[in-house]
């Protein structure tokens, strides 16, 4: 956008110019996308679903989403490294949690409204 025009020389609307105050950065953007992405995959989006909601081990997390664990690790690191969820050491065991941040509750949430189930803690 260049002063007032945009460049197919129609006018600015007020409209527009609140849009383009309001639009989302390009890193914001690229964050969301990235994590979208990542729950796009139907067994991230169940791993992370159930560590919004306890923190569990691979183990546990491969017996609840019936996966092998090597295929639940490889879920659990891409969805780390989109900043989705996190991980703690207690002993030998490395126990997995969503991150506590905003776009990970939103996430959290979205994923409950759109698929129509309750949070077992609202039960």
């Amino acid at each position: 956008m260049k002063g007032n025009k945009l460049h197919h020389e129609h006018p600015v609307t007020e409209k527009e110019l609140i849009l383009a105050k309001r639009m989302p950065t390009e890193r914001a953007a690229i964050q969301v996308a990235d994590a979208m992405k990542q729950l796009g995959d139907v067994s991230r989006l169940r791993i992370f679903w159930l560590l919004c909601h306890a923190e569990e081990c691979v183990t546990n997390i491969a017996e609840l989403v019936s996966m092998s664990s090597p295929a639940v690790s490889h879920h659990l690191r891409l969805l780390k490294v989109a900043g989705l969820i996190v991980s703690r050491r207690v002993g030998k065991e490395m126990l997995y949690t969503a991150s506590d941040t905003p776009l990970v509750r939103q996430l959290h949430h979205t994923i409950e409204s759109v698929a129509e189930i309750t949070c077992p803690e609202e039960d």
